[in-house]
C-alpha cells in the first residue's frame, strides 16, 4: 500500500519493477490460445487513466517479449477481445469492461502474479468495491497469499485503508513517500473569495491575463462543464470539455485538442481530476471547489508535476464551501502557502458546526494500523504505567509524545 504526492512517478514505480520481474521469469505472450492468462492485472477508475497506464507499459516494454493490452468501456468489445487474443501479459482495464471480458471466457486469472489498483482509494470508495471483490473471489485468481497486491494513491484515508486490508496479505507493507495527502510544494495555491454570480467574470479576467497557457478548469457538474466551455468559446477562448456523459471518442478528442494546444482551456469534472499526466499544464482553476479535500489535492496535482512549477487558483463561495474551509487552511499551511485572513475567519466560524472535523484530520498519512496501536495504548495508559518502572514509564510517555 503506497502513498506519494501527485506527479511523483507512482506509475513508473510499479510498472518498471513488475516488467523487470516478468522478463527475469522468461515470460512470453502466446497468440495461439483462446484463453489468455496474463501475469499482471492493472485496474484504474477512469478510461483516460487506464489508457495512460497502458501507453506507459507499452513504452517501457518496447522491444521485449512482454505484451500489454488495454480494455475499457465506450469502445468496441469485439476489437478489444481480438487485441487480447493476440497475446496478453499485462492486462490494463477499467472494472466494468475487465469483468465483462473475463466473464466471456476470454481471460483467465489463474496465472496472475501481480494485481495493481491505481488510485486505490477511489477504486474502493466510489462504488467499485463490489467489482473489486468480485474480481478477486468470483474467478480463478490466486488468493492474496499467492499473489502480490499493490495499491497506489496520493491520498489514503484510514477507513479506506481498513477496507483495502481485505485485499492484502496480513503483513502488508505501508510505504509513504514525501508529505502524503498534502498538496505538492511545486504548486502555488491561491484562494479567491468569489460568490456564485461573479465566478464567470472572474474566470474571464484570469484567462485574459493567462493568455494561451494551458489551463484546466474544474466544475462540479457535467452540465456546467458543457455550458461553461460554450460560454468561453463565445468569449474567444478556445475551449473544450470532458466529463462522464461524453462519448469516448469525444473524450479522447477533447484530451487530444488540449494536449496539442488547439484548445488551451479544458473544462472538466472529477473524471479528469486523478492520475492524468498532461504536459505543460501551467494552471488549474477550481471554478467550483470540491466537497472533499482529497479531491482538491488531486485536482491541483494536474499541474506542478515531475518537478515543474504550476499555479492553482480556487474560487471560494462562503455559501457553499464552508465544509472545506478548515481542511483547506491546513493544506495551505502544510504546503507553506499564504492563508488569507478571511479564510481563517471562515474556518474558525465553522468550528462547532456540522462542517467541523474535531480531530482536525485531512487524510491518513500514516499506516492506520500504527494509529490503532497508539490509540489502544493511550486508552490503557494507566495499566501500562502500573506494570512499568518509573524510568520505563517516562520513556513510554516520551514515545507517545513523539508519535
Amino acid at each position: 500500500m503506497a502513498c506519494a504526492q501527485t506527479g511523483s512517478g507512482k506509475t513508473a514505480a510499479f510498472l518498471l519493477p513488475i516488467l523487470e520481474m516478468l522478463m527475469r521469469g522468461d515470460v512470453a505472450a502466446s497468440q495461439f490460445k483462446e484463453l489468455q492468462e496474463p501475469e499482471v492485472v492493472i485496474v484504474a477508475p477512469t478510461r483516460e487513466l487506464i489508457n495512460q497506464i497502458y501507453l506507459e507499459a507499452r513504452k517501457f516494454s518496447f522491444g521485449t517479449i512482454i505484451r500489454p493490452v488495454v480494455v475499457y468501456g465506450g469502445t468496441s468489445t469485439g476489437h478489444q477481445i481480438r487485441q487480447v487474443l493476440q497475446g496478453c501479459n499485462v492486462l490494463c482495464g477499467t472494472p466494468g469492461r475487465l469483468l465483462d471480458i473475463i466473464s466471456k471466457g476470454k481471460v483467465g486469472l489463474s496465472k496472475v502474479q501481480f494485481l495493481v489498483l491505481d488510485e486505490a482509494d477511489r477504486m474502493l470508495d466510489m462504488g467499485f468495491e463490489p467489482d473489486m471483490r468480485k474480481l478477486v473471489t468470483a474467478f480463478d485468481m490466486p488468493s492474496k497469499q499467492n499473489r502480490q497486491t499493490l495499491m497506489f494513491s496520493a491520498t489514503f484515508p484510514e477507513e479506506i485503508q481498513r477496507m483495502a486490508a481485505d485485499f492484502m496479505k496480513t503483513d502488508y507493507l505501508f510505504l509513504a513517500v514525501g508529505q502524503v495527502g498534502g498538496a505538492c510544494g511545486d504548486v502555488h495555491q491561491t484562494i479567491l473569495q468569489v460568490d456564485q454570480y461573479s465566478k464567470r467574470n472572474k474566470l474571464i479576467e484570469i484567462l485574459t491575463n493567462i493568455g494561451i497557457e494551458r489551463t484546466m478548469v474544474f466544475v462540479d457538474t457535467k452540465r456546467k462543464a458543457d455550458f461553461l466551455a460554450a460560454f468561453l468559446c463565445q468569449e474567444n477562448f478556445p475551449t473544450t470539455s470532458i466529463h462522464g456523459d461524453r462519448e469516448q471518442r469525444e473524450r479522447e478528442q477533447a484530451l487530444g485538442d488540449f494536449r496539442s494546444g488547439k484548445c488551451p482551456v479544458l473544462v472538466a469534472t472529477a473524471v479528469a481530476a486523478r492520475g492524468l499526466d498532461i504536459e505543460h499544464v501551467q494552471h488549474v482553476i477550481n471554478f467550483d471547489l470540491p466537497s472533499t479535500i482529497d479531491e482538491y489535492v488531486h485536482r491541483i496535482g494536474r499541474t506542478g508535476r515531475c518537478g515543474n512549477v504550476g499555479k492553482a487558483i480556487s474560487f471560494f463561495d462562503s455559501n457553499t464551501d464552508l465544509r472545506i474551509a478548515r481542511t483547506l487552511v491546513k493544506v495551505l499551511s502544510d504546503a507553506q502557502q499564504e492563508v488569507p485572513t478571511w479564510l481563517e475567519e471562515f474556518a474558525f466560524a465553522a468550528y462547532g458546526t456540522s462542517y467541523h472535523n474535531p480531530l482536525g484530520k485531512v487524510f491518513a498519512s500514516v499506516d492506520s494500523r500504527k494509529v490503532s496501536l497508539i490509540l489502544y495504548f493511550n486508552k490503557n495508559l494507566k495499566e501500562v504505567i502500573h506494570v512499568c518502572s518509573l524510568i520505563q514509564s517516562i520513556q513510554l510517555l516520551r514515545l507517545f509524545c513523539e508519535c
